[in-house]
């Protein structure tokens, strides 16, 4: 697909609608027909729009949509370089926006995993993607959900049944081959966990080559009920990578869910993470952590949608800022009226490392509930002078004290987590950015 360079953003998106009528997928025509619908009346937002006034993503964007984006196949044959060492997995692989089934290994048992090709899955008429796929996630109101929901290239599809404890996690490996030509890669995953089972889900991306890359990821999630959904993001990319991630978690009567983000590079990252909490008794726990240098924007956008009474939910995201570089947090909890007995906490914290790093924050609360516990808080400021002092003190050279304390400000967001091997492994790449950092 084509598009004539164009330099406003009202052209660019009437140019993206028009190219999607000249385009023929190969599912989903009705569900995508009405997002570029929806797609259309929002238009890509610009500086003006308040969710997005910290994030000129569009406007670094542009350049690459008016070009054009249709198929950019890759030479890659193997997946070795970008695999979690030790962790022993479910692989699942994406290349340049497409789902690489030769390149994938499942090797749990099938009475145990389902993965699908999500075109695949659509095509079969699979009773779980027509109740779910495209429902969750928000396409109405948020342009980028839209743009994915209409020009997804390839997704998965995967379906955990009742009564399951899976025996091995689930690791989605995106790599993005961008040595030749920019890369456009809408992406979908869609992923049900049955009632009483549980199962763990690790998302990693990669770019190689300095062209620039937009990923645009949609994950719609649900989490059955007295079922457990474990999830880990990490995002370390090399290169010009933009992103816009969007992941809708739908929790059922007793669920419980942990999930982590680790934002390390790249040049725009959007993450915009949603909790529905639409059962009681149920149980989150949602950390994040993103360690910035040169001249990268990360941006995560939560939500808590607690919509039944009697749940828990607990959210800590922690900052560590060097160089040009700029994070915003905003995170919103929402009581819903009936949602009585809800415990929720929220904390954002930040460390600026350079008097050019920045951080926007804005926690907010939203309650129409009054027999709740609910309270959020940010904090922003440097290293601790005295803490500083008495290592030195005690020998430690400069550096390696700022990187002894910064790790113990970062390390309290892994300590929940369970898998060794995964743990190991973010522990690493943490301690090598502090090191490179400072």
């Amino acid at each position: 697909m084509t598009m004539s360079s164009t330099s406003t953003t009202h052209d660019l998106n009437r140019e993206i609608a028009d190219a999607f009528r000249r385009t023929e997928f190969p599912s989903s025509r009705e569900l995508r027909e009405e997002a570029i619908h929806h797609f259309e009346k929002l238009g890509l937002p610009g500086n003006k729009n308040e969710e997005y006034r910290f994030t000129p993503i569009t406007r670094a964007l542009e350049p690459m949509l008016s070009a054009g984006f249709g198929e950019t196949p890759s030479p890659i044959t193997d997946i070795t370089p970008y695999l979690i060492p030790g962790y022993e997995c479910n692989c699942i692989v994406f290349v340049n926006g497409q789902y690489n089934e030769k390149l994938s290994r499942i090797i749990s048992p099938e009475n145990q995993l389902t993965v699908r090709s999500l075109h695949r899955a659509s095509e079969e008429k699979s009773v779980l993607v027509r109740d779910y796929l495209g429902k969750l996630v928000d396409f109405k109101t948020d342009a980028f959900a839209a743009f994915n929901t209409a020009f997804w290239k390839d997704g998965v599809f995967i379906h955990v049944p009742a009564n399951t404890i899976l025996d091995k996690p689930i690791l989605v490996l995106h790599v993005h081959d961008a040595n030749h030509q920019p890369v456009i890669s809408p992406t979908r995953l869609l992923m049900i966990i049955g009632e009483r089972s549980e199962a763990s889900i690790v998302e990693k991306f990669d770019t190689i080559g300095m062209h620039p890359v937009f990923s645009s990821w949609v994950d719609e999630i649900v989490v059955g009920e007295k079922a457990t959904l474990n999830y880990c993001k990490i995002q370390n990319d090399a290169g010009s990578l933009y992103q816009v991630a969007s992941t809708l978690i739908h929790q059922h009567d007793g669920s419980k869910v942990n999930t982590f983000t680790l934002t390390l590079r790249g040049k725009i990252i959007r993450n915009n993470f949603t909790i529905a909490v639409d059962g009681e008794r149920c149980e989150s726990h949602f950390y994040g952590l993103y360690l910035l240098d040169k001249d990268t924007l990360a941006d995560n956008h939560t939500t808590v949608d607690h919509r039944q009474p009697n749940s828990f939910t607990n959210e800590l995201y922690k900052g560590i800022m060097n160089g040009n570089s700029r994070g915003v947090f905003n995170g919103k909890i929402y009581v819903r009226p009936h949602a009585q007995k809800t415990n929720a906490f929220q904390s954002n914290r930040n460390i600026l490392l350079s008097d050019t790093a920045v951080v926007h924050t804005k926690p907010q609360l939203e309650i129409w509930a009054d027999d709740v516990k609910c309270s959020h808080g940010c904090t922003s400021g440097q290293l601790d002078e005295e803490a500083l002092f008495y290592l030195q003190s005690r020998g430690i050279d400069k550096a390696n004290a700022q990187a002894l304390l910064l790790y113990a400000f970062a390390g309290e967001i892994l300590e929940p987590m369970k898998e060794e091997a995964l743990k190991k492994y973010l522990h690493s790449i943490i301690s090598e950015r502090l090191h490179k950092s400072l």
